[in-house]
This record gives structure tokens, C-alpha cells and sequence, in this order.
């Protein structure tokens, strides 16, 4: 039975012919795992202004400050098939343990961090953060899809990645009001642009410019005054990572107490043998090998639009960074209410399809982000987000189905991909350091670029998907 044909509701009738999205013996299990969702939403969306901040706070170049996110997301390369062989040998159960566990323990290591005022121990706290993210993810989504009908697969992955974004407003509130809000640099910034009105005449990127030179000055002429400034921010800082290191340990001891179900068979041990044929089946699958790719540009498209939409609102529009963040939320919203959305109209449309329609979008919206820029350009920019909202799960559903006992080593291969968020935006940075690539456009703009050419590879990928997989 094809998911176009399938009723999007959680229950139906027991003399039913069409498959539950979710049965009743799930739903306490399925509520659990999707707490989850929200984690990893947090997690990347409140660092994902660390960038800005860092670069900042540490006087570093945009190259530099991306090492956040390339850190971030190298965690998930690292850990992902590792992650994958750990839940196929123990369970489900034993992966989102220890991925909590991995959680708190790098957040926690915020504190170390911000204490010896050291950038690398940050990045290594995020890559510990984002190996547990990668445990988690490899043990949610397929765990997600496994709790019923392989029909109704997709739909339940969405339905639980509805609430992934979440945590993710969460994130970029909590980044917004109680670290850029709150950063003495950017009060620094401030009243630089307060004591030049002539700035107000300027280009907002020749005033970010030189707002940058004032405080790179300022570090030079008082750098006692500057070194208690840099430690005040970076106490602001870890304050939301000690915070949601707690939540993470409590969830550890509810999901410890609380037994859930086995969806995946340990008949047959995990052997070096089983691994090497496991791999040999999804190297021989055309649609999981193009659907790794595909997540790979995608995750780096949505990583860098929302990364450097701070970047973009300061240096295309002349806002502060804490009202730059502030699109970033309303991009959020919009990310959250096109989720539901399309997840409903996953209910009549066929995957691939829908896919490719988004991608199409994303695409078109890039242009006046690249060339118009302004106001135009910063809502063209939040406008992605709504083209990007079921991008992952859909991808994702996608090249797991029907993968049954292989679907945890294949998961690995999917969040594996998400090392493009790593790669990316530190491609993107370096861009916008090299200064313009097109006369009279801010290097900020043309940057953009990168996010269009990974919506064309996600959009092949769709066109692929509905035309020669037929999903």
C-alpha cells in the first residue's frame, strides 16, 4: 500500500484495511522517543549564534568562528556507524542512554571551558555534545519508524520530527534574550555606533567593518578591561549548556526506569561477517547511497541559512545580532508550522515529489537573498525555512524504507551525513572573508551561493526519488 493512499490519523478502526500511522501499544514509547526531538533542536540552535559570538568575543575571522559548527557536526561523523554497531549489539534502549550520558557530560565541560577562557576546549565540548546527538539520532529516527506499519514509516518520522523543531525556538530564544542580549561585546558595539552618527550614512557592512577594527583596537590599548569583558561573555555563555545539562541527566534516569519495547531482532549476533554483508546490501542500494548525498547537501543548507542569517541581517539590513536572531526565530516558527503541514500533505502526495517541489522553492528564494539583499533579501532568507521543514525526515524516510533489521546501520550512513553541516559553513565563512565575488554585493549575500547549489542536489534527488524509485 503506497503512503499517498494512507489515512493521517493515529488510530482507526480494528476492522480497518489501511495501516495505523501509530498503534496504541506505541504511543507511551513513541511520546518518549520523540522527547527527544526537541534535544538535538536545542542543541544546534543555540549554538548556532556561537559563530557570531565567538568571533566576537575571541577576535577571530568568520573562517575561524565556522570551526563551531565544524566542530559541532564532526561528532556525528565520527560516532554515527560506531553508534549504529553499538544499538544493533545491545538495543535501542542502551543507544539513547548513553547518548544522554555523552550529552550532559560535554555541556557540562562548558563550565572548564568558559573558565580557562580557551576556544578549543569549547570546540571540544561541542564535538562530546554531538557525539551523544549522534546516538540519539541513529537510535530515535529508525526506532520512530520501526514502531509500526512500514507504510505509514515516513509519516511517523514526521510526525515525531514535528517536534524537533521545538526545542529548536527554544534554543534560539534562550541564545537570543540570555546570551546575545546579554554580551558585553555587543554592548561594546553599541555605544562605538552611538559615539559615530556618522555611521548611520554608511553601508551596515562597512559598519560592521569598522566596529570590528574598534574593538580589536579596544583589546590592544585596554586589554585588562577587555580581558574581564571576554570572561563576563563567556560566563554568559555556559549558563544554557549547565542548564540543559541537567534536563538531559533527568531524562537519563526517566528513560533508565522506563521500559520500552523491542522493535529490532537480536536473533542473530552483530559478527564481523553480518556487519560486512549489511554493508555490502546498502552499498548495492541506489536510493540510500543518493539519499546519504542528498542529506549531506541538505543539512549543510539549512546549518549555514541559519547560522549566517545573523551575519546577513548585520551586514545587508544594519541590524544588532540579537535582532538579527530574532528572524532566526520567526524563520523557526515558519520552519514549525510547514512541518505540520506537509506532513499532512504527505498523506496525498508521494515523498519524492513533495521533495522536489521544496527543493525547487528553496531554490528560487536564494536568489534575492543573493542579488536583492535588504529587507528582501532577510525574508527571502526566513522564506527557505518553510521549503526546508520536512527536507530531513523526508530524505530520510525515503532511503530507509524497507531496510527492516538494516535500518540501524543504515541510520548511521544518514547521520553520518550530517557532517555536512560541519563542512559547509566554514566553506561559507571563508567566502565571506575573501571579500566580494560581484561588484557591489556584500560578500555576505553572495555567500548564499552554497546554500542554492545544495538545494539543485536535493531536488535531483527528489526528481529520483518519485521517477525511477517511485517513493
Amino acid at each position: 500500500m503506497s503512503e499517498n493512499s494512507t489515512e493521517f490519523k493515529l488510530g482507526a478502526d480494528a476492522g480497518s484495511t489501511k495501516p495505523k500511522i501509530l498503534e496504541a501499544k506505541y504511543i507511551i514509547p513513541f511520546i518518549l522517543v520523540a522527547s527527544l526531538f526537541p534535544l538535538w533542536g536545542f542543541a544546534n540552535d543555540v549554538t548556532n549564534p556561537l559563530v557570531k559570538a565567538f568571533k566576537d568575543i575571541f577576535l577571530i575571522s568568520n573562517a575561524q568562528s565556522s570551526l563551531v559548527q565544524f566542530a559541532f557536526y564532526l561528532g556525528y561523523g565520527v560516532m554515527a556507524i560506531p553508534a549504529a554497531i553499538f544499538i544493533r549489539k545491545y538495543s535501542y534502549k542502551a543507544g539513547i542512554l548513553l547518548g544522554l550520558a555523552l550529552y550532559a557530560a560535554g555541556a557540562a565541560l562548558f563550565i572548564p571551558a568558559a573558565s580557562y577562557a580557551e576556544f578549543n576546549y569549547f570546540l571540544a565540548a561541542l564535538w562530546i555534545i554531538t557525539c551523544g546527538l549522534a546516538l540519539l539520532e541513529t537510535t530515535a529516527n529508525p526506532y520512530v519508524l520501526s514502531m509500526g506499519h512500514p507504510d505509514t514509516s515516513t509519516q511517523r518520522l514526521n510526525l515525531a520530527q514535528a517536534f524537533n523543531p521545538i526545542g529548536s525556538l527554544t534554543g534560539m530564544f534562550i541564545a537570543s534574550t540570555y546570551i546575545l542580549n546579554e554580551l558585553k561585546v555587543a554592548e561594546f558595539r553599541a555605544n562605538e555606533q552611538a559615539a559615530h552618527p556618522e555611521y548611520a550614512d554608511m553601508l551596515p557592512s562597512v559598519v560592521d567593518g569598522k566596529l570590528t577594527t574598534a574593538l580589536e583596537t579596544f583589546s590592544k590599548t585596554n586589554p585588562v578591561e577587555h580581558q574581564a569583558m571576554q570572561a563576563a561573555d563567556l560566563a554568559t555563555v555556559q549558563g544554557p549548556y549547565v542548564a540543559i545539562a541537567c534536563v538531559v541527566a533527568v531524562l537519563f534516569f526517566v528513560f533508565l526506569f522506563n521500559k520500552l519495547p523491542k522493535t529490532m531482532s537480536h536473533d542473530h549476533p552483530l559478527t564481523g561477517k553480518e556487519l560486512k554483508e549489511t554493508f555490502g546490501r546498502l552499498f548495492k542500494n541506489g536510493c540510500y547511497l543518493e539519499g546519504v548525498v542528498a542529506q549531506a547537501f541538505y543539512v549543510g543548507a539549512q546549518i549555514m541559512c541559519w547560522t549566517f542569517v545573523i551575519h546577513y541581517g548585520m551586514t545587508s539590513v544594519g541590524l544588532t545580532a540579537s535582532e538579527a536572531q530574532g528572524y532566526n526565530m520567526w524563520a523557526m516558527g515558519i520552519f514549525l508550522a510547514s512541518r505540520f503541514i506537509c506532513t499532512f500533505l504527505l498523506g496525498f502526495i508521494r515523498p519524492g515529489q513533495l521533495l522536489m517541489v521544496l527543493a525547487v522553492g528553496g531554490f528560487l528564494l536564494t536568489i534575492p537573498v543573493i542579488f536583492v539583499g535588504g529587507y528582501l533579501g532577510l525574508y527571502s532568507l526566513i522564506g527557505i525555512s518553510a521549503c526546508m521543514s520536512l527536507m530531513f525526515p523526508t530524505i530520510y524516510g525515503i532511503a530507509l524504507k524497507g531496510m527492516g533489521d538494516d535500518a540501524s546501520l543504515a541510520s548511521a550512513g544518514l547521520v553520518m551525513a550530517i557532517v555536512g553541516g560541519a563542512l559547509m559553513p566554514p566553506m561559507q565563512g571563508a567566502l565571506i572573508d575573501g571579500g566580494e565575488l560581484i561588484s557591489g554585493i556584500p560578500s555576505v549575500q553572495t555567500s548564499f551561493t552554497l546554500p542554492a547549489i545544495c538545494f539543485v542536489m536535493i531536488c535531483l534527488f527528489g526528481y529520483r526519488a518519485h521517477t525511477k524509485y517511485k517513493v
